[in-house]
């Protein structure tokens, strides 16, 4: 019987000490390079702006493992590619805690204490393991290989949609070279492994200590019996190996050195991006602190640390491309090549010894490195980046931070800045008087409480779009007829409603934003009531996330979770089903922010609707066009609006007979595209509360002045 210590890897037999030493002092040198390379990573984050993402580490840790175990970002869709990262994931973890435990009992626990464990059975599971996480390894790159060159996948394809052929950083081919190279470096790193673990058994199959126990090394095995059968010897194999050691060994220690300097080092970035992340972002912007003089970021120097790290944890993947619709729709606008732009520039500026003068940190503008005005304000804001971004990079928050110094700058659209200037001064984006606010309530046959005059059950925020725009008026007007019939409690804050502010921040205009939040603020807090209901999902986003902030925290609802629990509670009583074919658009502000997916749902159902998904649904759903302000700025010529995108998407719904809708701006950008996208006719846009209108008979008595 074998000596179970005898059972072991050979590590540097018949080498001469002076190879030994000569790599022990290559790896030391890619150590070194490592470390240096890291030193100049932190240097440039320390360059960034403060941060508060440090509470709640242990937290932030706990779910960041969770999140790199799972793969859950990774695999969402996009199965396969998600399924081959984890097989390359796993087998690297894999592999380098097993050269890690190696060298701690090779080069500091055996020659310090004495300690040995690397043997007999250990060893040989050891074996197997990381057998079996090398062949998963390089079946996961070998499908990467695939997919980056046969599938020709348009999310893989680095050209800017922002610059023109010839323009110098249009193609940008280093990336694709970088790309290749890391994955061939990989994988010849991976096949040297396991060539060099046959060469060994082929070697040493003289010894019944190696060759009696190859079973525990499956591949090594099965390639050694390869090399046996087309004529290699132990005497051959044994050269062979001296030069595949040295070529695996310097391929390693120069993948190691390269770490902080290419693609790899995400690895590192993203885990620490995930963990870093906030969950409201985008849902919840940041204020601009008290200290700082200009709104907005200007310079590089502007981003914070966060900020720089999320850009460094970019893997190009195109996830965030592939779903933003200002991109689907010909816009000058990737969200990946905002976040490459501005990685590209703060490696120039910020990992040089010296930072340039602050005339040479400008972010905006044409030249390389910086991002256009036209791309910033192509952006709708719609979180669709933020949401699929499987790393965790937030790039609306970064957009609207460049923005705001845009607005400062007087840099956007006259229109927008007009209708700026119009909220200013009346208090809503429509240039109505304020006392005309409630004016639609004056033609329905009973009174609405003032909630500044008596207390009231529900506060019922109405914003802009539902109160002034005369297709929204007659929705607002449903309403408030289900509201009265259910025999609810509620009551309006009349010309003291200011707009909500969600799309003035978005814009980037900070200080207006504070203001009209700052006012309905104290207005709703004057007011005796028990919650706050609204039908518009863009005021019911920046009360919820935002008002808080501000000293604002009131219990807010969209009316579709309103409207279920009353139908649920027999408040509202349905007289009739309708048996419409029907499918259901998520309003960017109520889905992927606030992820109210269920309530539209359930109430279709209980209206006796049959609902038919959008390929692009929940938090995949296709933004309608209008946020992020873009309502208030005219679309180029010639460029497909994302609601004409969106309905011939509905279109290929065989049947369809409604498409439904749950925001005021929804109904009107999708009514308009519905007249030129040539669907006109085939069905209808029309908003939840009208379908729920449909199947209520109310009673004469309904129409009494409401009691108080």
């Amino acid at each position: 019987m074998n000596n179970p210590k005898e059972i072991t890897r050979v590590l540097f037999e018949n080498f001469q000490p002076q190879a030994i030493y000569l790599f022990y002092a290559i790896g030391y040198v890619a150590i070194a390079v490592f470390i240096y390379g890291v030193y100049v990573q932190l240097r440039k984050y320390r360059r960034g702006k403060s941060d508060g993402s440090w509470n709640d580490l242990l937290h932030r840790f706990i779910d960041m493992a969770k999140t790199m175990v799972s793969h859950r970002t990774l695999v969402r869709r996009d199965k396969s590619a998600g399924r081959a990262h984890g097989l390359i994931f796993f087998g690297f973890v894999l592999l380098f805690i097993g050269t890690s435990t190696i060298t701690l009992e090779y080069d500091i626990l055996r020659p310090l204490f004495g300690v040995q464990f690397w043997y007999g059975n250990f060893y040989l599971l050891f074996s197997l393991v990381l057998d079996l996480a090398g062949i998963g390894l390089i079946v996961g790159l070998i499908y990467m290989m695939y997919r980056r060159k046969w599938l020709n996948l348009p999310k893989l394809d680095y050209k800017r949609v922002d610059r023109q052929v010839g323009d110098p950083d249009f193609d940008r081919n280093q990336y694709r070279r970088e790309d290749w190279a890391f994955l061939w470096s990989f994988i010849l790193i991976g096949v040297t492994g396991f060539v060099l673990e046959a060469t060994r058994l082929v070697w040493l199959s003289g010894r019944p200590e190696v060759w009696d126990y190859r079973i525990w090394s499956p591949v090594g095995a099965l390639l050694a019996q390869l090399m046996q059968l087309i004529g290699l010897t132990a005497e051959g194999a044994s050269n062979l190996r001296v030069g595949l050691w040295w070529f695996h060994g310097l391929l390693s220690l120069t993948f190691i050195a390269c770490i902080p300097y290419t693609k790899i080092k995400h690895i590192f970035t993203a885990a620490t991006s995930l963990m870093f992340k906030d969950p409201l972002a985008g849902k919840r912007l940041p204020r601009v602190p008290d200290e700082q003089k200009t709104a907005g970021y200007k310079t590089i120097t502007d981003l914070t640390w966060k900020n720089l790290l999320h850009l460094d944890a970019c893997t190009k993947c195109g996830r965030c491309q592939e779903a933003c619709p200002a991109n689907a729709v010909g816009a000058p606008l990737s969200p990946r090549d905002v976040i490459l732009s501005l990685r590209e520039f703060a490696n120039h500026a910020l990992s040089a010894k010296e930072i340039p003068k602050e005339a040479e940190l400008d972010i905006h503008g044409k030249d390389i490195g910086q991002v256009f005005m036209e791309t910033l304000w192509s952006c709708r804001t719609c979180l669709a980046c933020v949401e699929i971004c499987p790393v965790a990079v937030e790039h609306v928050p970064i957009i609207v931070q460049m923005r705001r110094n845009l607005v400062e700058a007087g840099e956007m659209e006259p229109l927008l800045e007009k209708t700026l200037q119009t909220i200013h001064k009346t208090g809503n984006s429509f240039g109505e008087s304020k006392r005309k606010r409630a004016a639609w309530a004056k033609e329905l046959p009973f009174e609405i409480k003032d909630a500044r005059k008596e207390p009231v059950d529900v506060l019922w925020f109405v914003g802009d779009y539902a109160s002034f725009d005369p297709r929204n008026q007659k929705v607002t007007q449903s309403f408030a007829r289900l509201m009265h019939h259910a025999g609810v409690n509620f009551g309006l804050l009349f010309e003291a409603e200011l707009n909500a502010g969600n799309d003035v921040r978005r814009v980037g205009e900070e200080g207006l934003y504070e203001l009209l939040a700052s006012s309905n603020i104290g207005t709703i807090q004057s007011c005796d009531f028990k919650s706050i209901v609204t039908t518009d999902p863009h005021s019911f986003n920046t009360i919820r996330n935002e008002y808080p902030d501000f000293g604002g925290k009131f219990e807010i609802e969209h009316y579709t979770t309103k409207v279920k629990q009353l139908i649920e509670s027999g408040q509202i009583k349905l007289k009739k089903k309708l048996d419409y074919r029907v499918t259901f658009h998520d309003p960017c502000h109520l889905g992927r922010y606030n992820k109210g997916y269920d309530a539209p749902r359930d109430v279709l159902k209980l209206l006796g609707c049959e609902l038919v998904e959008m390929a692009r649904n929940r938090d995949n759903s296709f933004c309608c066009g209008a946020g992020g302000g873009r309502i208030w700025i005219p679309d180029p010529v010639g460029i497909e609006k994302p609601s004409a995108n969106r309905m011939k998407e509905a279109g290929q719904i065989e049947g369809l007979q409604v498409f439904v809708v749950s925001c005021p701006k929804d109904l009107t950008m999708f009514e308009d595209a519905l007249k030129t996208s040539g669907f006109e006719g085939k069905f209808i846009v029309r908003e939840l509360i009208e379908l729920i209108d449909e199947c209520i008979e109310y009673e004469a008595w309904e129409g009494l002045p409401q009691a108080v």
